[in-house]
C-alpha cells in the first residue's frame, strides 16, 4: 500500500512538473527568440551523423528532430565530428561507459557537455537541445536478458539515470544556458523490439520511471528549461498512426542487418544507422512507417516530433 501511494505521489509530481516545464497551452504571442545557435547533446535520438549516418532511414532529407527544429529558424545543426555543435552520439549513456554497443570511445552525455564547455560557452540566444533515456533502457534490458540484472533493478537503474540526466540539465543552466529543451525517452514498450522480445510491460515501466525521475528533479528550472514530451507524441503515432500519415506502427521498414551489436539489442538485428533507400522492405514507402529499425524512428516521425517541439519552443520563448 505504501509503495502504491509513493508511486502515485511521484506520478502527480511528474505531471505537475511536466505541465510547468512544458508551459502547457497554445500561445498566440509571437515568439521573441531568434536563436543564434543550436547546440545538442544526447544519444541516437539526437545524433545527426556523428559517425557519418543517422539512426533512421538515411535518405538525404532532414531526418532528425533536432534538425527539424533548427530548420524552422533557417538554421542548421551539424555533428561535432565535422565541426558542428551537435555532440549527440548513438548509443551514448548519461554517465556510464562503455556505450550500449560496448564502445568505450563513445562520449557519455556528461562528457559531451564537458567537451563543449572546455572550448566555449553559452550565448544569450543559444538553444540547447538535450535528450537521454533510450540507451539507458536498452542497456538495462540487455542486462536483464543476460541474467545479470533483475527486472526491478532495471527499473531502479532507469530511475537513477533519469536523475543523472536532470543533474546534467541543471549543469547546463548553471553554465549559462538560457533556453534548454530537454526530452527523455519515448516509451520503448511501444517499439517493435518490445513485442519481439515479449517485454512490453517492463520496457514501458523502465521508460516511465526514467522520465518521472527526470521531471521531478528539474521542476524548479522552469525559467530556463522546456520539457518536450516525446513519449506523449510517439504514443500518438502508435495509437493512431493514420492521423499522422503512417500506415504501419508495428514493424521496422529497414532491412539493414548488422552482424554486430550496433544498437545494443543483440547481434544480427536491423540497425538503421546502416539503412538507406536501398535497404528497405520491398515496395515500402518509408515515410508511412513509424520505425526505421526495432527501436529508432523514420525521418517522417522525426520531422513531426521536431515540428511539435518547435511549436512548444516558439510558444515558450
Amino acid at each position: 500500500m505504501a509503495t502504491n501511494w509513493m508511486r502515485r505521489t511521484v506520478v502527480v509530481a511528474a505531471c505537475a512538473s511536466a505541465a510547468l516545464l512544458a508551459a502547457c497551452g497554445s500561445s498566440t504571442i509571437e515568439s521573441g527568440l531568434t536563436p543564434d545557435r543550436f547546440i545538442a547533446f544526447g544519444d541516437a535520438l539526437s545524433d545527426v551523423g556523428q559517425k557519418g549516418s543517422r539512426y533512421t532511414v538515411n535518405d538525404g532529407s532532414i531526418s532528425n528532430w533536432t534538425q527539424q527544429i533548427a530548420s524552422h529558424y533557417s538554421k542548421t545543426i551539424a555533428p561535432a565530428a565535422s565541426g558542428g555543435l551537435s555532440y549527440a552520439a548513438g548509443n551514448a549513456r548519461v554517465s556510464a561507459k562503455p556505450d550500449v554497443a560496448a564502445d568505450a570511445t563513445t562520449l557519455t552525455i556528461t562528457e559531451q557537455i564537458d567537451r563543449f564547455l572546455a572550448g566555449g560557452s553559452f550565448r544569450t540566444n543559444d538553444v540547447v537541445l538535450i535528450n537521454a533515456g533510450p540507451s539507458e533502457v536498452i542497456a538495462g534490458m540487455a542486462a536483464v536478458r543476460a541474467g545479470t540484472l533483475a527486472p526491478a533493478d532495471m527499473v531502479a537503474a532507469a530511475r537513477m539515470a533519469g536523475q543523472e540526466l536532470a543533474t546534467q540539465v541543471r549543469r547546463l543552466v548553471t553554465a549559462g544556458a538560457k533556453q534548454v529543451v530537454v526530452t527523455g525517452t519515448y516509451d520503448l514498450g511501444k517499439t517493435p523490439w518490445a513485442t519481439a522480445i515479449n517485454q512490453v510491460a517492463l520496457l514501458n515501466d523502465a521508460s516511465s520511471r526514467f522520465n518521472e525521475a527526470l521531471l521531478v528533479n528539474i521542476v524548479d528550472l522552469g525559467a530556463n528549461v522546456l520539457y518536450i514530451d516525446s513519449a506523449y507524441y510517439v504514443n500518438l503515432y502508435t495509437n493512431s498512426p493514420g492521423s499522422y500519415g503512417f500506415d504501419n506502427a508495428t514493424a521496422a521498414v529497414c532491412t539493414s542487418v548488422d552482424t554486430g551489436n550496433g544498437i545494443g539489442i543483440g547481434t544480427g538485428q536491423v540497425n538503421s544507422a546502416l539503412c538507406n533507400t536501398t535497404t528497405l522492405l520491398p515496395g515500402a514507402n518509408h515515410n508511412q512507417y513509424v520505425f526505421a529499425d526495432a527501436v529508432y524512428m523514420t525521418p517522417s516521425a522525426h520531422r513531426q516530433l521536431g515540428d511539435y517541439a518547435y511549436d512548444r519552443l516558439r510558444a515558450r520563448w
